[in-house]
């Protein structure tokens, strides 16, 4: 049977650093986006918008990667990013160089916004 929590359960099973780094990240995208539900995309737990997949953040072997599901989020928010690695769909940090703040949130309020475009438009 498949959880209806799968983010939720996700972060309960890890233990710290990795389960109060996703947790903090999941509130924040919670805060920025109330109506937001738990679902999954590209198999992964991840917060979803209208139907969307919003914002994803795992556990990597090298650390942390969140996961806009927009190539064009992650560039337009590079400026924030500073020297973190990024991907076409993802942006790499560590607990020695977490990702900031403003930084996630541009990338939530971006992606909200390409999702209400393409579905308002």
């Amino acid at each position: 049977m498949t959880s209806e929590r799968p983010v939720t359960d996700a972060i309960a099973a890890l233990a710290p650093p990795g389960h109060d780094v996703l947790a903090g990240w999941h509130a924040r995208a919670l805060e920025l986006e109330p109506s937001a539900t738990e679902g999954s995309s590209y198999g992964m737990p991840a917060l979803r918008y209208r139907g969307r997949p919003l914002i994803a953040v795992a556990v990597t072997a090298a650390g942390y990667s969140v996961y806009p599901f927009s190539p064009a989020v992650i560039d337009d928010s590079a400026h924030l990013l500073g020297g973190l690695k990024r991907s076409k769909g993802a942006v790499a940090f560590t607990d020695a160089h977490p990702l900031p703040r403003e930084a996630f949130d541009a990338l939530v309020l971006a992606r909200r916004a390409e999702i209400d475009a393409s579905l308002d438009g």
